[in-house]
């Protein structure tokens, strides 16, 4: 099954996330399918491609928990 979930990049105690679609049995930072996106937990900047992140979403593709929230929070994903 396909998963929206983050990807760590960035040094030690500087994270930062892409945003990419994975099969759920992949490690975490193993070959994604697609990049969609990024995040910065620290300075709280995030850029998504809104047209991949819909085209996915209407495949099947299922966002983990906190990509639901970020994506809810960018208004990409309206409940």
């Amino acid at each position: 099954m396909l998963k929206l979930r983050l990807k760590r990049t960035g040094r030690k105690r500087q994270p930062a996330y892409r945003l990419v679609i994975m099969e759920n049995t992949t490690r975490r930072d193993g070959r994604p399918i697609d990049q969609v996106g990024y995040y910065n937990p620290i300075t709280k900047q995030s850029d998504f491609d809104s047209v991949k992140i819909i085209k996915w979403l209407g495949y099947g593709v299922k966002p983990t928990p906190t990509v639901f929230n970020l994506l809810k929070k960018a208004k990409i994903i309206e409940i």
